[in-house]
């Protein structure tokens, strides 16, 4: 028989109000519900005046309560998906435990925020132990920022996170962090979030995208750039596959729109990584991925279908449930592709959420659409794309 924690909660606020501050304070009562909370997580659209919304939020929440986050291109509530909106997740009592830590100027040193960031899993009491991290969506190379993480917080710490997004205008990414008394709003920054609980702690992962061709080696690479598939110019391999000619290079927008919905899978003993290609050298023939490719990995072209990501999200909770070992869970934290949001369109996304929902059954559920997902539960790599993850709290 499932039993349900009596000291530790978890609630969900949400608000599409047009004033910042009178949004910020109606998500921020919603998910405290007048409890003292631990920590404070807000998940925003940058069509917010982002200071008055965050100032209404410290001032709900009080002086002293850890208040992180960043911004969306839409964002995930425990009734539907919403754009324009502000989604706040808060978590308290005497099972949790939590710090938290920022490195700022990440691009000129991924491995190094990614170790600092995680330095506040030190801190944290308790058997279950878990570290989110909310990097810059627009950084890149987000591999080498899960590296350093893991290297600081070790291999019995699983992670999960997302990337901060911009409504796909590409031009700023933000990232919060700070307490009650006052939030900071920063890019280009990893803000790391180590929490402690005395119950168990799940993270699951889901794609939905299947291989669509003959396994390929990628015989050479080096970090996110492919340099050959089975001895041959990846990107002469890569048109020949998606049936197109090497002057689709000379448009970059179009290349990227096709890339888009040809991803490559990397093989895993747990299933496929996806790999976004997002831009071609025509001079040396490569391909260059949103995160790290490694060279000797097997790999696949890939396709899905919007039954098939519809179904993933429920999966990604499904995963996460799975591991809290019999534990009920009472909260979930969701962190979904914006990519695959705008590829299911407004009906399908809605589909995509009520498909988290049902699998949450009660539990509450917030998240948001993020430039990129987090989720590692066994070894170093953790990056994905066109992915769901999930964190499930007991």
């Amino acid at each position: 028989m499932h039993e349900r924690s009596t000291s530790r909660w978890f609630g969900v606020g949400h608000s599409a109000l047009a004033d910042p501050g009178a949004a910020g304070a109606e998500a921020a009562a919603g998910a405290l519900a007048g409890r003292p909370a631990s920590l404070v997580l807000v998940f925003g659209s940058i069509s917010y005046d982002l200071p008055p919304l965050l100032e209404a939020i410290g001032r709900v929440t009080g002086p002293g309560t850890a208040i992180v986050g960043c911004s969306s291109m839409g964002e995930i509530t425990p009734r539907n998906a919403t754009d324009d909106s502000v989604v706040v997740a808060a978590l308290g009592g005497p099972g949790f435990d939590v710090r938290t830590q920022v490195a700022r100027g990440a691009s000129g040193r991924r491995h190094e925020a990614g170790m600092e960031a995680a330095q506040c899993v030190a801190s944290v009491s308790g058997p279950h132990r878990a570290l989110l991290l909310l990097c810059d969506g627009l950084t890149h190379e987000h591999h080498k920022i899960v590296r350093g993480a893991y290297a600081t917080a070790g291999a019995a710490v699983p992670l999960v996170g997302g990337c901060a997004a911009d409504n796909l205008t590409f031009t700023g990414t933000y990232q919060f962090y700070g307490d009650g008394a006052g939030v900071e709003i920063m890019s280009d920054a990893v803000v790391g979030i180590a929490v402690g609980s005395d119950a168990p702690i799940g993270v699951g992962v889901a794609h939905g995208w299947r291989r669509t061709d003959k396994a390929m080696v990628v015989t050479s690479s080096e970090e996110s750039r492919i340099f050959q598939l089975d001895n041959e110019p990846a990107l002469d391999v890569y048109l020949r596959l998606i049936g197109e000619d090497a002057s689709i290079v000379d448009d970059p927008d179009k290349f990227h729109e096709k890339a888009f919905y040809h991803p490559l899978g990397l093989s895993r003993r747990d299933g496929d990584d996806i790999r976004v290609v997002h831009s071609a050298d025509a001079a040396d023939r490569s391909l260059t991925c949103l995160a790290n490719v490694p060279q000797g990995t097997l790999a696949w072209l890939m396709e899905t279908d919007p039954e098939s990501l519809v179904s993933s999200a429920g999966d990604s909770c499904d995963h996460a449930v799975q591991m809290l070992a019999g534990a009920e869970p009472i909260g979930l934290l969701t962190f979904d592709c914006g990519a695959r949001k705008v590829m299911l369109g407004h009906d399908h996304a809605q589909q995509e959420v009520a498909s988290i929902l049902r699998s949450a059954g009660e539990t509450p559920v917030g998240g948001f659409y993020t430039f990129g997902e987090i989720a590692r539960a066994q070894g170093s790599r953790g990056m994905h794309h066109l992915t769901v993850a999930t964190l499930a709290l007991a």
